[in-house]
This record gives C-alpha cells, sequence and structure tokens, in this order.
C-alpha cells in the first residue's frame, strides 16, 4: 500500500470511529442504532414547515404543539383571540371580524366558513424529527347529552433525512347546548415528502366529513335577554328553535403532488480555522512509510523534501471536505385534484314556515346537494436565488390550467329539475420574483393574469417586504408590508346558484379590490402595530330579505315572525375599510398581561358591517413549581363593540348582511370572561377552563340570534411521545 493511500485508509477508519461513537450517543435521523439498551437516549427534536401550495416552495413555521402559553385557547372556535363570529357550538360555521384577516373565498364557497375544522394544505405542518413523534390531544367538557369532544392525533417518522412520511386524525364532536345545534366532524390525512439536493416532493391526501344540524336561530331573542318576560324559566336546550330536523352533510377530499427537480452544483463547505483538520508533523507524515524506504528517503535531503511534498498533497486529497448543493434552477409540476359536495336536507313542516320561497319539490322533504369537482395542472420553471454572488433575487414563471365541475340543480322542463354539471376551465399565467435570503432585508412580488375561460381578464398582482430599523444603538424595530391588487369575478356560487330555497343567475362586475397592511414590532418592548387600508370596487355580497308574517307586529325583530330569503347584491360604486390594531404585552417577573385591540372602519356599514372596536385581554402568572412544572395561572376577557353582524342565511349556508328594514338586531356590548390554569410538564401540557363564567342576561351572542354556550367547565389535554 502507497503512502498516500495509508494516509487515506486512516482518516476513512477515524472518521468511522467518530461517527459510530456519535450514533451510540445521540442516535440518528430515521432509526435507533443505539440497540434496544435499557438507558438509551431517544434524541428528539423537529423542524416544521408548510408549503406555498401552487409551486410547492417551503415555508419554515412554528411548532404548535410545543407552545407552552394559552394551550387552551386552540378549543375555541371563534379563535386564539376571539376574532370569530360563530354560531356557537364547537366546530360550527365561522366568519371572522377583522375584516384584513378574512381569507380569500375558495372556489367552492359552501365549504368556506368551516375552516376551523378544515383547515387544508395551506395550515398544514411537514415535519422532520430525529426520532418517530406522536402527538396525542384530548379536548372536553359538559355532559353526555350537551358537551363537546375532540381527539387528534398527529404522527411523523423520518424513512432518512432527507424523507419522511406521517399522518392526522382528527375528530371533533359537540351534542350542543341549544336545541338542534349538534355537529360532528372527522376526517384526517397522510402525507409524504422527500427533501433531496436534486428532486423536492411533497405529497398530501385528505378527506372530511362535516355533518352539521341546522336550528335556524333561536325563535325569540327574549328568552335570553329578557327570560322574566315568559311565565317559565328556559334552560339553554329547552329554549324553541325556528327549525327542526334541518341537517348540513359536508365532504371534502383532496389529493396533492408537488414535485421538483433541481440543476445546480456542489461547492465545498468553507469551515473556520478552528475546526479545520490540521496538517500532521512531518514526523508523523514520514511514520506511515515502511523502515526501508524511511532511511533511504531520509538520508538525501532533496529526496526528503519531494517526499513530504508528495504526502503533505496526498493527506489533503484524502480529507473528505463536507459539501453542499447550490441549486440553479428548478422545473416544477403540481397536481391538485379536489372533490367536495355539500348536502342540505330536512323533513319537518317547520322548513315550509321558515323560508320565503320553495323552488321546486316538497318543502317538508327536501334533499338539495351542491357539488364541485377540481383539476388544476401547474408548470413552473425557477431560476433560483444566491447561486452566485449575482444571483441576488429569484424568478420563477409558471402557467396552471383548472377544470372546475360544478353540479347543482337545473331546470330541464316546467317544474321539472335534475343535478346537471357544468365544466367550466381557467387557464393562467403568472411569475414571482424574490429576495428570502439575507438578513438585512426581504422581498417577494409576483402577479397572475387569466387568459382564457372562465375567468378571463382576472388578475392579481401581490407583494410583500420585510426589514430591521435600527432604534438607538441596541435596539431594532421589524417593518413587514404586504399590498394586493386584485381584478377578479365574484365567486361561481354568487353568480350561480339553485337550491330550493335560494335561486339565482346573476351577471355579476368584476371586483376590483386594493390592499395594504403595514405592522411595526419590537421583540424588546413587546409591541406590535398593524395598520390596513383596502378599497373595494362592485363588492359583492350575501343579504337577506326577510318577509313579515300578515299577522306580525311591524318593526318586530323576533326571528320567527319572518320568512327567510337569501339574494346576491352588487355594490355599484367604492366601499372602504380602515383597520388600526394595537398588540402590547406587559411583563413583569412572573405577571404577565397581553392585549390585542383592533379599530376599524368601514366607509358603508350597510354593505361591510364591522365592529368598531375588537378587545382581547389576558392576564396570568406565569412560574414553575420544584423546577420542572410550569405553571400558567390567569383569564382572559373577549369583547367587541355593537354592530349589525351579518346573519347566518341557513339557505346557502353562509354569512349574509342582515335586512336593515325588517327585523335588524345589533349585538355585541358583551364580554365574555374566561379563566384558566395552564400546565406543562415536559412533554406533556394540561389545562383546566371555566369558559364564559359571566353567564347570566344580555346580549349573549356572536351571530345575531344564536346564543353563546353558558358557562362551561373544559379540560384538555396534549401529550407528545418520541420513539
Amino acid at each position: 500500500m502507497t503512502a498516500a493511500a495509508q494516509m487515506s485508509e486512516a482518516l476513512k477508519q477515524q472518521k468511522l470511529a467518530t461517527a459510530l461513537q456519535a450514533e451510540k450517543e445521540n442516535g440518528v435521523w430515521g432509526r435507533d442504532s443505539a440497540g434496544h439498551t435499557k438507558n438509551r437516549v431517544v434524541p428528539w427534536g423537529q423542524f416544521m414547515w408548510t408549503i406555498d401550495e401552487r409551486l410547492g416552495d417551503v415555508i419554515p413555521a412554528e411548532n404548535k404543539d410545543t407552545v407552552v402559553t394559552n394551550f387552551q385557547n386552540w378549543r375555541f372556535t371563534d379563535g386564539m383571540t376571539g376574532d370569530y363570529s360563530f354560531l356557537g357550538n364547537t366546530g360550527s360555521p365561522r366568519l371572522n371580524r377583522i375584516f384584513f384577516d378574512r381569507k380569500i373565498v375558495r372556489d367552492f364557497e359552501p365549504l368556506s366558513p368551516y375552516d376551523f375544522f378544515l383547515g387544508g394544505l395551506y395550515d398544514f405542518r411537514f415535519t422532520n424529527t430525529k426520532s418517530p413523534m406522536t402527538n396525542l390531544a384530548y379536548h372536553s367538557c359538559g355532559n353526555k347529552q350537551t358537551g363537546e369532544d375532540r381527539v387528534r392525533a398527529y404522527f411523523a417518522s423520518n424513512i432518512n433525512k432527507k424523507a419522511g412520511i406521517g399522518f392526522k386524525i382528527d375528530y371533533d364532536y359537540g351534542r350542543g347546548y341549544y336545541v338542534q345545534s349538534q355537529i360532528s366532524s372527522f376526517g384526517g390525512c397522510i402525507y409524504g415528502y422527500y427533501r433531496g439536493d436534486k428532486y423536492n416532493a411533497h405529497a398530501y391526501f385528505q378527506a372530511d366529513r362535516v355533518k352539521q344540524a341546522v336550528n335556524g336561530g333561536i325563535e325569540n331573542d327574549d328568552y335570553i335577554e329578557n327570560p322574566q318576560s315568559f311565565p317559565q324559566s328556559y334552560s339553554s336546550d329547552d329554549i324553541p328553535v325556528n327549525l327542526a330536523n334541518n341537517f348540513y352533510s359536508n365532504y371534502d377530499q383532496r389529493y396533492y403532488l408537488s414535485h421538483r427537480y433541481n440543476t445546480g452544483f456542489y461547492k465545498r463547505i468553507e469551515m473556520p480555522d478552528s475546526i479545520k483538520p490540521k496538517m500532521p508533523e512531518d514526523s508523523l507524515l514520514l511514520i506511515q512509510l515502511d523502515d526501508s524506504v524511511r532511511k533511504v528517503v531520509m538520508a538525501d535531503t532533496l529526496r526528503l523534501s519531494l517526499t513530504l511534498d508528495s504526502l503533505k498533497l496526498a493527506w489533503e486529497q484524502g480529507i473528505e471536505y463536507e459539501q453542499e448543493f447550490v441549486p440553479v434552477m428548478s422545473f416544477i409540476h403540481t397536481l391538485d385534484i379536489q372533490n367536495m359536495t355539500h348536502d342540505y336536507y330536512s323533513s319537518t313542516a317547520s322548513t315550509m314556515r321558515y323560508y320565503t320561497y320553495n323552488y321546486y319539490g316538497d318543502p317538508e322533504y327536501h334533499d338539495d346537494r351542491q357539488a364541485m369537482r377540481s383539476f388544476r395542472n401547474t408548470l413552473g420553471v425557477s431560476m433560483r436565488e444566491g447561486f452566485n454572488k449575482w444571483a441576488k433575487f429569484g424568478i420563477t414563471l409558471f402557467a396552471t390550467h383548472e377544470l372546475l365541475i360544478q353540479k347543482q340543480k337545473y331546470v330541464v322542463a316546467p317544474l321539472d329539475t335534475s343535478y346537471t354539471g357544468i365544466t367550466r376551465n381557467k387557464f393562467s399565467v403568472g411569475g414571482q420574483i424574490s429576495k428570502r435570503q439575507g438578513d438585512l432585508y426581504h422581498y417577494g412580488a409576483g402577479g397572475e393574469v387569466w387568459l382564457a375561460g372562465y375567468a378571463v381578464g382576472d388578475f392579481k398582482v401581490d407583494a410583500d417586504l420585510d426589514f430591521d430599523i435600527p432604534v438607538g444603538r441596541r435596539d431594532t424595530m421589524q417593518f413587514r408590508a404586504t399590498a394586493l391588487v386584485e381584478h377578479r369575478k365574484p365567486s361561481l356560487w354568487m353568480e350561480e346558484t339553485h337550491t330550493q330555497f335560494a335561486w339565482w343567475d346573476n351577471d355579476l362586475s368584476k371586483e376590483f379590490r386594493t390592499q395594504l397592511i403595514g405592522e411595526l414590532s419590537n421583540k424588546r418592548t413587546r409591541t406590535k402595530i398593524r395598520f390596513g387600508w383596502s378599497n373595494i370596487t362592485n363588492y359583492a355580497y350575501y343579504a337577506m330579505q326577510n318577509t313579515l308574517y300578515p299577522d306580525k307586529q311591524q318593526g318586530s325583530t323576533i326571528p320567527g315572525d319572518y320568512k327567510h330569503n337569501v339574494v346576491v347584491k352588487q355594490n355599484s360604486g367604492s366601499v372602504q375599510a380602515f383597520m388600526l390594531q394595537l398588540c402590547q404585552d406587559v411583563v413583569a417577573g412572573p405577571f404577565h398581561w397581553e392585549n390585542e385591540i383592533t379599530w376599524q372602519k368601514s366607509t358603508d356599514s350597510e354593505v361591510l358591517p364591522l365592529p368598531q372596536l375588537n378587545c382581547y385581554s389576558n392576564v396570568y402568572l406565569l412560574f414553575k413549581i420544584a423546577k420542572v412544572l410550569k405553571v400558567q395561572l390567569g383569564g382572559d376577557i373577549r369583547f367587541f363593540t355593537k354592530y349589525y353582524a351579518p346573519d347566518y342565511a341557513t339557505a346557502i349556508g353562509q354569512y349574509a348582511v342582515q335586512d336593515y328594514a325588517n327585523g335588524p338586531v345589533e349585538i355585541g356590548a358583551y364580554p365574555i370572561v374566561n379563566a384558566y390554569v395552564n400546565l406543562h410538564l415536559k412533554r406533556c401540557r394540561i389545562y383546566v377552563d371555566a369558559a364564559h363564567v359571566n353567564a347570566g342576561h344580555g346580549r349573549m351572542y356572536l351571530a345575531p340570534h344564536y346564543p353563546i354556550n353558558p358557562m362551561t367547565i373544559n379540560f384538555g389535554l396534549s401529550w407528545n411521545f418520541f420513539d
């Protein structure tokens, strides 16, 4: 064996010994190499991310299952800080009161209000974990007649450093504290990913079903606001409601694959001098030679010098430096298939009395279905940021084709209807430019224009920017801004809806939306300020049209005195919205006080009703017991000012602006107070929560005619298991 080969073999043996020792001490990704010994150490730690649905770009994300504080709030349908209006029961349809935080309505609008349970891919966490990880979470309150239960299981495991698989199972069941308000949600997903140097892929399959009882709200708000006006007292499950034996059944199924091939090159990772391998001394290099050869070499100065040069070169060539792959260009393909249905069925005479119109069939026994299938393919090519010093930003170009099959009732003859599928195509091209590397600033801008099909002429441009602002010598403020300009058709369902109790065929003008949102934050002072402005031309929205029964008093606010109908309206001019939000946390030792105050203003409150103030305040003590048990003990309050909140239109399962001429009601100016204790011990989180402790009389509503649940005692548990 030559001297160079001997040196190379010695280095390989040393690296192998070091790697084996590291495995014994720490384990490795995706397997247990330490053997099934009693005292082995299980490695744990994860990296989580979400992905951009169109192009599959990786977006680092927080691990929600390890957050210590405010764990009790994860169960609230009205959100972590109480920003949503909903129908009272867990998982029921909801609407964000903060206009700038409302999500863009997806093509299948009937499922949009269920985003508490139907989070979807945009919010899903892919996980790279050092050892198999399981999270089990459980929430419960109430009894077998009125209570709520939610069970969730999440599993993630790596195949190796580059690939992993996992699944999520979720079950949410609220029996309902009011008559005919139960809701049951069950679903889950399976995912897998591969993040190699040259090939990346994310695969995701989801199936969810949500069943909901529909009661149309309580018959008379006085059961809540003025119970003394009735000859007898009513508990929540005795109060009469407007509808009986009415139900929704919603189904959401999704198949998703995003993958890309990267071209590029490998480059050596530069190491600091402190950890670089050091050249052995001459004597150590020469000792690798046979004794006879070494004697001959050392007898001649010139030969010694040449031999040492050769040995040093061999030593350098034998070192295996760590290398990293630098992507230059990516070729991207995304396939997204969805199958969604919304069924509404009933068997009761109360349905005929509640609705204004019955467009076909028997109103006492009806079964409506709205359905959609979508097939979307996206092809893209991307020039990657940072592959050399001149590539200061990345550029992506893409093209998308989407096939939509919308299925609902259509009239084929007088008094005869049948389910028909209408096929629509959409074709768009777009591009993005972005800078995400570096510490000083980041930005991104993208645009998309629809060239053919149903949405021809639509376009969208969005941008974001963030950077740090020095404040004094040692402090900085973080600034972030987003902008949106969008010209698009209103949703398919606003243009065309055919159900037994709501029917229209509209030719709506395109909406033109401009929006700016900015944010200033300072981690040291725990301050965040958000501000926003939005202008919408040709704003389309749902609106109620109520008809008073002839024998009822004019101006009545009792929902049972009216027949109900819902229509689509479009504002001919512009409506603007403004927002200013202050988030300020105060910390003094174990004392913590978190505050979020949002001011909003709409220039036309009849078209876009918003509460002027929406507030959340959380006061608690945070301390440890025996240095291992973290305790959060406190209470919070949620509050918004009075406004004519959108009503819930049961005919289509959407929130709609109230009929201001017939039975409008204001809700709000009612605080919701909760008290809780939140415990965290190693990998386990537990909470006990008393929700709505101030329950009594007054405007106890988050949506008109749908009371808030009475006080409940809640229990929750989340436990992370590794290996």
